[in-house]
């Protein structure tokens, strides 16, 4: 596989808080999002979980079915448990041949909670990593034996937010376990991407590319908002992510440490589809991606 340019629908329809762009249709997402030059989407709440429906939906537009967000619950229960709960997810993307599953542990987060500050997000106590650590390498072994890499998705509001809770969890997991590099998310959580990115090389199957409005950033720090708040913008300002090119990411410096990376590079730009088109936006993220590659040598 050589690097393919996917497309979160984030950006038309928001999943944390769904009546943001509740009102775009999903051919509608889908139809902008092959004009602007993406070849694959990543699943929303708006798109089918059978997969007739999803080839249906997906193959008018010439779509491949990049991955999907798992949440899990590897805090409360052991990895055979959460594969029964991960199973229909697993299957849906076997089947529309998915090679990445898309994982974040999210059973004490609070990024979903506009009441909540990010100051308040779950921090893990040093023991702790060593056995959640060893389940989810126990299910990502499974999901790998049925052909599906897991990749940890660091969020913002989670477990895994700062540079130091990366470490932690890539020194606490195995080799079956990858590592999702969130540029936008890396770097509103305090560290370089593109140090990330070499650091961990050998387990970064796939990449999420946002970029950050960096006063937007500094003033969500300063004011204690939450996440959803500091993503959609207070009052007519726009939020804090944004696609690639439009914020203070380094994507050149990113992809050179990303040397003979083969995978899906997606735009996962969360914005309020009323303050910023999403076609618009679209178009100026994949522009900046293909350069950005181009001048790291990927393509």
């Amino acid at each position: 596989m050589t690097i393919r340019i996917g497309a979160n629908p984030i950006g038309w329809s928001n999943d944390d808080l769904q009546e943001i762009g509740g009102a775009t249709t999903l051919e509608t997402c889908l139809a902008e999002a092959r004009e602007a030059g993406f070849e694959g989407m990543e699943l929303g709440h708006k798109f089918p979980r059978e997969p007739h429906a999803l080839t249906a939906a997906l193959a008018p537009h010439g779509m491949a079915c990049v991955s999907g967000w798992y949440s899990a619950a590897l805090l409360r229960r052991d990895a055979q448990a959460e594969m029964q709960a991960l199973r229909p997810h697993l299957d849906l993307l076997k089947a529309m041949g998915a090679t990445v599953l898309v994982f974040a542990e999210t059973s004490n987060a609070i990024h979903g909670d506009r009441g909540k500050p990010l100051a308040q997000r779950p921090v893990m106590a040093a023991g702790d990593w060593a056995p959640f650590g060893r389940r989810i390498t126990e299910l990502a072994e499974m999901t790998w034996q049925e052909g599906v890499r897991l990749v940890y998705h660091h969020h913002m509001g989670t477990i895994v937010e700062s540079e130091a809770d990366i470490d932690a969890f890539m020194a606490a997991t195995g080799q079956a376990v990858h590592l999702l590099l969130d540029t936008g998310h890396a770097t509103w959580g305090g560290a370089d991407p593109a140090v990330l990115a070499a650091r961990y090389r050998s387990r970064i199957s796939h990449v999420h590319a946002k970029d950050v409005r960096r006063p937007v950033m500094e003033q969500a720090r300063n004011e204690g908002w939450s996440f959803l708040d500091a993503v959609l913008g207070k009052g007519d300002e726009l939020g804090v992510y944004t696609v690639p090119g439009d914020g203070m990411v380094d994507y050149t410096a990113v992809f050179r440490a990303l040397p003979g990376y083969s995978g899906w590079v997606v735009v996962e730009a969360e914005q309020d589809p009323k303050k910023a088109n999403p076609l618009v936006y679209a178009k100026k993220g994949v522009a900046h991606l293909r350069q950005s590659l181009r001048e790291a040598g990927l393509v």
